[in-house]
């Protein structure tokens, strides 16, 4: 099992892999990982700090109400979306949420994501887009409704908003941002030049979401490790 250290260390290099993914929106966006002897306890990127300022000094600890309990930084307002989702699904160790720019114009669309390619397999078994608000998700209620709109899917959209992702490993987490940015960007070019006629069908596209399997999610996270620190 890690220590705290190799945790945070671990979800320091998650932040660098999303902003150098394109997914860091200045200070905004967060990434979050529980403390596995202690789920009650999640380790969560400050506020007021980029993606890429992670380090695992100045990452905060917080509980499951949204509460701060260690660290010296500020609080990301939009815990909830971590917290609650967190509360109903014991199997979700990490949480990510980006404003992810193909994605939010995606989801201004109001169209069903499509396999254009094998990222857009990833999501065969359906995307939720969570439409009660477009604005920052900063209450209790709000992060519960958008835990119900997930369900027990492991990613949404948030309409004009970002993306989040749910995964029972924090290199899950990561990989379904990744994956699922591209597959909008996809079918955004797609769009562009009159729509996608050609598609993967339902049934390839279920026997394609083998793509996820954990052992390309470890690969994928592992890679991105060497990618960013070739160019640090």
């Amino acid at each position: 099992m890690m220590d705290d250290i190799a945790l945070r260390e671990k979800l320091a290099d998650a932040g660098r892999i999303l902003e150098i993914e394109g997914q860091g929106d200045y200070c905004m966006g967060h990434v979050t990982l529980r403390v596995p002897e202690d789920p009650g306890r999640i380790l969560m990127k400050a506020g007021g700090m980029g993606l890429e300022e992670m380090t695992p000094d100045n990452i905060v600890t917080i509980n499951i109400e949204g509460e701060k309990v260690s660290g010296t930084h500020q609080r990301h307002n939009e815990v909830f979306i971590h917290t609650e989702i967190m509360r109903v699904r014991p199997d979700i160790q990490s949480v990510v949420h980006t404003h992810a720019p193909y994605s939010v114009i995606f989801s201004s669309l109001g169209k069903p994501l499509q396999p254009v390619g094998h990222p857009g397999a990833a999501f065969s078994d359906g995307l939720p887009v969570f439409s009660e608000t477009t604005d920052l998700i900063v209450s209790q209620p709000l992060g519960k409704a958008v835990a119900r709109c997930l369900d027990q899917h492991q990613a949404l959209l948030l309409r004009n908003h970002g993306i989040v992702t749910a995964g029972r490993t924090l290199e899950e987490a990561i990989y379904l941002a990744l994956v699922l940015e591209k597959a909008c960007w996809m079918q955004l070019v797609a769009e562009s030049a009159g729509g996608a006629k050609l598609v993967t069908s339902p049934e390839e596209a279920k026997a394609k979401k083998r793509i996820t399997r954990a052992e390309n999610q470890i690969n994928l996270f592992n890679y991105m490790v060497r990618r960013v620190a070739r160019q640090r």
